[in-house]
């Protein structure tokens, strides 16, 4: 057995007989155990708060979309139609998006009006964030859906038949409006569901049917302003995206829901930089604990080492066994943490324990890149300690 190695081994699970120092060395131990559980929690609860908040994002925003580099619209065609059928493409739908004004029994509220066809529910689920009401009624041209924010800023409900959601927006032209009731195109339409998803997504669109979408703005039958991609399971659908460029040319613009949504996904991504470097500061002040407890090793072991260094052994294999001793501590204070961590995070997930509201459980996500990170960040960490504390062994210290 390698020799710095067999002592580090035996300093640490054999007790000091100064209690002093096993006290010290249990709190260190103590110290990385806690610190390797917070950490990990941490991480797994921030990853599963993304994909919680993702998943408002993947209900409204498709795999791809498909719009035009210059001006608002185009035109869907025969040519455009063979481009999308591939096997790699699940569904997609046309869509027709303008901002409008929007006004209710003497209330107004600007937003953004989302014609949609019958395929749209094939590539974005929205029907399942409809909580009053019902989905868009296909054969009934005017009805429409809206979001919370828009029937809370209007006091709109379902099916109210004694008045109509009126939908405005501008006459394309040019020159200054002489008469507002003629520089605006106007809709009636008759709310029948309402759905939540995000405040800003809730406040900002009003879905209705393409045709009515076409007709407010003027539009001709095969003018929409975007196609909306479902990709099958599996794709790679940023392989997909470069492909389909390449198809549709430079008058096309396709990105994916990431791209889309770039804002959005950065703030997530910095929100879990902070929080990983906050709680590694933390480990970091944990792990002073370890240096302190190797260093009142050494001092409590001095005569056993000026043995060693008359047997033989060299200063560097002497600092060795300090540094494996520290590395033994951290790797077991790892092992523990991560024992607790684990099965507590995947109880969690299943369970749900822990609630934010009273049908809300705090959200969780298990994946095996937090366990890595956590276990190069305490190995890499506490190995560092060690080395630190080592550097107090000497030469004259041993002599």
């Amino acid at each position: 057995m390698n020799f710095p190695f067999y002592i580090a081994k035996r300093y640490l699970f054999s007790k000091s007989s100064n209690n002093a120092i096993n006290i010290i060395t249990s709190i260190a131990t103590l110290g990385v155990i806690v610190s390797s559980i917070a950490l990990f929690v941490v991480l797994s609860v921030f990853s599963g708060l993304k994909n919680f908040s993702l998943s408002f994002i993947r209900t409204v925003d498709p795999d791809l979309k498909i719009t035009s580099v210059e001006g608002k619209s185009f035109f869907y065609s025969d040519s455009i139609q063979r481009l999308l059928i591939k096997d790699k493409i699940a569904s997609y739908t046309k869509v027709i998006e303008e901002r409008v004004f929007l006004n209710y029994n003497d209330k107004s509220h600007v937003a953004s009006i989302k014609g949609v066809d019958t395929n749209y529910l094939y590539v974005n689920r929205l029907d399942t964030a409809v909580y009053f009401g019902n989905w868009l009624n296909y054969s009934a041209k005017h009805t429409v859906v809206v979001g919370s924010g828009i029937a809370n800023a209007l006091s709109i409900g379902a099916y109210d038949f004694l008045e109509s959601l009126k939908i405005f927006v501008p006459k394309p032209g040019k020159g200054y409006i002489t008469s507002p009731k003629t520089a605006f195109s106007q809709v009636n339409t008759q709310p029948i569901g309402v759905y939540r998803l995000t405040d800003d997504i809730d406040k900002k669109y009003v879905f209705a049917n393409l045709d009515l979408a076409q007709d407010l703005l003027n539009y001709k039958p095969d003018q929409i302003t975007a196609i909306e991609i479902k990709v099958n399971e599996k794709v790679n659908i940023k392989k997909l995206q470069s492909n389909l460029q390449k198809e549709f040319g430079s008058k096309f613009k396709i990105q994916t829901r990431e791209q889309l949504n770039s804002v959005f996904y950065k703030m997530l991504n910095t929100e879990n930089l902070v929080s990983y470097l906050v709680f590694t500061l933390i480990l970091v002040i944990a792990l002073f604990n370890v240096i302190g407890a190797i260093v009142m090793m050494i001092i409590d072991k001095r005569d056993n080492l000026k043995t060693l260094f008359h047997l033989g052994a060299d200063i560097k294999e002497i600092r060795k066994v300090f540094v494996l001793q520290g590395f033994l501590l951290t790797l077991f204070g790892l092992v523990v943490g991560l024992s607790i961590a684990i099965p507590f995070v995947l109880l969690q997930k299943k369970y749900g324990f822990i609630m934010i509201t009273q049908t809300l459980a705090y959200p969780v996500d298990f994946h095996l890149i937090n366990v890595m990170l956590v276990v190069f960040t305490i190995i890499v960490l506490g190995f560092i300690a060690a080395k630190i504390a080592s550097a107090r062994i000497s030469k004259k210290l041993v002599e």
